[in-house]
């Protein structure tokens, strides 16, 4: 009773409870690629609470110790806090494999869904008038993911982390004029420098995830002040959503999603091994691993460092290092065509409407061959991050890899486009041929049309129709027949004549 009163009370004041059945009766589409975006929300989630229990026992400290912990072969071997605490979690602490496991997993879930929803809403056109603020928000989310990423896999102080931290200091040295300035800033140092393990775990574990928590909120409250998207199907309009209710049926789908999520990264986590950084050892500036790949989030930007030919460049004076152009003005144009599409997009086709229904992606031939274009032309790259790894495994040279993937980056996204051009331009032409065969009146002739199920009466209107039918083929039928008498009278009357004609010519 005084719960209630006192909810009486908030009520009368907030008008909550008018909010409230709003919200609750709010509709969202039930169609399964909606749920990607969920599927990194709750990746998210999973993230922050591993990282929480890792936080406890990581120490990101440069400081030299030895290591005398349950892994024995690692025994008496100099190495930095850093690594000695990352190897702890792995086998001195309770449950630390896992956790450190179902982090990873969740890391790079959590991008994959991110990248698979971006490609969503680009083929079937969700970035268009009025979402395109939404759309700027989610490729900055994506950024961050990807920069968060890296910071997290550089952490343990491995010897493979290291190597991508030396390739970092090193794309940051490429960039003209600046590019010593904020190598020292970032790295606190030459290479390699001690602060910046503090540095990375700061932005890590504070900086980074608090702005991805508070852009996730941007992006969720402008989906809530915008209506939600929907696929074009009978009774979906530009003014309406249909699909199922916030409350109940949508929220226990949604805790199912997400206990679908926490069940699959930590069965991954279990059975699948990711990041054995004991085996890698611990970071030395003078050694390199070999076969050393990064998380696949990255191995794009790996690939285009193999790739690119050693060409340096000479700009006022300044060398510009052949490291810049895969390092550094790649992911720059990458991310600013990103931002800017959907600007972009409306200029060519004039398009500035609302919309609200999407695009099935054959229905934009144009748009969807430039998209895969792009996903083959990044999946060479991510494949050419493992180049090394291909050559050895088929005992073919790997200059002869190198040229065959230069060749490759170029010449498949173009072949990928042409056929996605066609195929699109193809299913148009078949569905509207389908359609217009739908359309076609039936042609009329003797054959009796089927029957309505039982269960299904056919409506007044078409009883009486298929009866003006029945008894009009019937009629045409009498007809047919009485011609068909009156005809074979006749022929017998005059063959009747005929032959009582012949029969008295014979008799004179």
């Amino acid at each position: 009773m005084i719960t209630r009163r006192i909810a009486r009370w908030i009520d009368d004041r907030l008008g909550a409870a008018r909010f409230a059945r709003s919200t609750l009766d709010k509709a969202f589409p039930d169609h399964w690629s909606f749920m990607l975006g969920e599927i990194a929300l709750y990746c998210f989630v999973v993230l922050v609470l591993t990282g929480i229990f890792l936080s406890f026992f990581f120490d990101p400290s440069p400081k030299k110790v030895f290591y005398h912990g349950n892994y024995t072969q690692l025994h008496g071997v100099h190495m930095s806090e850093a690594y000695r605490s990352a190897v702890s979690l792995s086998f001195d602490v309770r449950a630390g494999l896992v956790m450190r496991q179902m982090h990873h997993w969740a890391a790079l879930i959590f991008l994959a869904a991110i990248v698979t929803h971006l490609c969503r809403v680009f083929f079937t056109g969700a970035f268009r008038r009025p979402r395109e603020l939404n759309w700027i928000v989610g490729v900055t989310l994506l950024l961050l993911a990807l920069f968060n990423g890296f910071t997290g896999y550089s952490l343990p102080d491995d010897l493979l982390s290291g190597t991508g931290l030396r390739i970092a200091y090193s794309i940051a040295l490429s960039i003209p004029f600046v590019g010593t300035w904020a190598a020292f800033l970032v790295f606190g140092g030459e290479f390699p420098a001690g602060d910046i393990l503090s540095r990375l775990f700061v932005i890590h574990i504070m900086l980074v995830p608090l702005a991805i928590a508070g852009l996730l909120g941007v992006h969720l409250a402008i989906l809530w002040r915008q209506k939600h998207t929907q696929f074009r199907a009978r009774g979906h309009t530009e003014r309406n959503v249909v699909g199922s209710h916030l409350w109940p049926t949508y929220a226990v789908k949604s805790l199912g999603l997400f206990a679908i999520v926490v069940a699959v990264v930590g069965g991954l986590a279990g059975l699948v091994q990711i990041n054995p950084v004991w085996l890698y050892g611990p970071f030395e500036p003078s050694a390199v691993t070999t076969a050393a790949q990064p998380d696949w989030y990255v191995g794009w930007l790996e690939g285009a460092l193999r790739l690119f030919p050693p060409w340096d460049a000479r700009f006022l004076d300044h060398t510009v290092s052949e490291v810049f152009w895969p390092g550094v003005a790649l992911p720059a144009v990458t991310f600013l065509l990103l931002y800017l599409w959907p600007f972009l997009e409306a200029r060519v086709t004039g398009d500035h409407r609302e919309h609200h229904l999407l695009d099935r992606p054959r229905d934009r031939p144009m748009r969807t061959a430039l998209g895969v274009a792009v996903l083959t032309f990044y999946g060479v790259l991510l494949l050419a991050g493992g180049q090394d790894v291909i050559a050895d495994k088929l005992g073919l040279p790997i200059t002869g890899v190198t040229t065959s993937f230069r060749i490759l980056v170029f010449a498949l996204p173009a072949v990928t486009a042409a056929l996605t051009w066609r195929l699109c331009r193809d299913l148009q032409s078949a569905r509207s041929a389908a359609e217009l065969e739908e359309e076609a009146p039936l042609p009329i002739g003797p054959a009796e049309p089927p029957l309505a199920p039982a269960t299904a009466p056919a409506p007044p209107s078409a009883e009486k129709e298929r009866s003006a039918g029945v008894v009009k083929r019937a009629a045409q039928k009498v007809g047919s027949a009485l011609h068909e008498a009156v005809a074979y009278a006749a022929i017998g009357w005059l063959t009747r004549g005929a032959r009582r004609r012949d029969k008295e010519g014979r008799s004179r």
